[in-house]
């Protein structure tokens, strides 16, 4: 990337147009993540394209976009912070724009994802509510397809009727605000810092580095084909590398469970159980969906991000 100096507002409007255009593309495959990271014991979808199939079969086309309204409304200071905070940490950590160590490349990159869970928890709490009302309906049906559902899962059926009225993200934010204050929507906050503090420590220092390979020059702008690239690259990288912890942050802040589902205490509650029920191939659940989402995702912010869309529009609004 350039040394040329990019303002904040900038900075804003690049973050919030790439993760506009980027969960507006991705955001299917990140439902079937959240489905099939949930799913324990009985197997509705045995993987992401039949998750997909009987998604648009039982809930149509729009069914697979449920929970991207608070998504498309909060990616945007999510983003935004995100790539900003990476831009602050790396000049504050710079010596004379002096090129920086690996090691504080990924303090850069620490600091950044612990700026953004202020945003990311509250938005990733309502999203997976969302997301998940689906396969919780499905599974009922399935439950009670043959006749009068065991005693759990007519417990089950009364506490989750709401789910066939299809919850919004203003009520959920509203019951949760009502019922546990502020901290109900930042339930989960600790396994979010666990996830995004290690995936920005991988991700920021890897996209650099993948990136500058792209650059004729030190003082060049990488061509934004090469950028989309490495933000790609660097994105399933990083996305494989915390799935384990994506998986527990995902159980966690999971509200409504199916029958038989386990509930959790906490992190490593959590991790105790999935490894003693499931085994360790539960913690590679949605890899490959969260890598799907992830590179694209990664990939469009850098070429928005780099190409300086921000700037421009700046520019010639202002």
């Amino acid at each position: 990337m350039a040394d040329h100096k990019i303002s904040l507002p900038a900075k804003l409007i690049d973050g919030g147009i790439a993760g506009l255009v980027g969960v507006t593309c991705v955001f299917p495959i990140d439902l079937a993540k959240t489905r099939l990271q949930n799913q324990q014991g009985q197997r509705l979808y045995t993987g992401m394209l039949d998750c997909l199939v009987k998604t648009v079969r039982q809930e149509g086309y729009f069914g697979m976009y449920r929970g991207a309204a608070v998504n498309l409304t909060l990616v945007t200071p999510e983003k935004a912070i995100k790539l900003a905070a990476n831009d602050f940490f790396r000049k504050l950590l710079s010596n004379d724009g002096k090129k920086l160590t690996l090691f504080k490349e990924m303090l850069a990159g620490c600091g950044a994802g612990t700026c953004q869970v202020i945003i990311t928890t509250p938005m990733e709490m309502l999203k997976i509510q969302l997301q998940d009302a689906g396969r919780l309906a499905a599974q009922k049906t399935v439950s009670t397809a043959g006749g009068s559902p065991p005693p759990q899962a007519r417990a089950f059926s009364t506490s989750t009727s709401a789910v066939h009225r299809r919850p919004s993200a203003t009520m959920l934010a509203r019951e949760l605000l009502k019922t546990k204050g502020i901290s109900g929507l930042y339930r989960g906050i600790g396994a979010t810092l666990v996830r995004d503090v290690p995936f920005s420590m991988i991700y920021f220092p890897l996209f650099a580095n993948l990136n500058r390979l792209g650059q004729r020059s030190p003082g060049e702008t990488a061509p934004f084909y090469h950028s989309f690239l490495a933000g790609c690259g660097a994105g399933a990288v990083a996305a494989v590398a915390v799935t384990l912890l994506t998986v527990i942050k995902t159980r966690l802040q999971t509200l409504r469970k199916g029958v038989g589902e386990d509930t959790y205490r906490g992190t490593v509650d959590c991790a105790r159980r999935i490894w003693q029920r499931e085994g360790y191939s539960a913690f590679l659940k949605g890899a490959g969906c969260r890598a799907l989402v992830i590179a694209p995702l990664f990939g469009i912010a850098q070429v928005v991000y780099f190409l300086g869309v921000g700037e421009y529009l700046l520019a010639n609004l202002g």
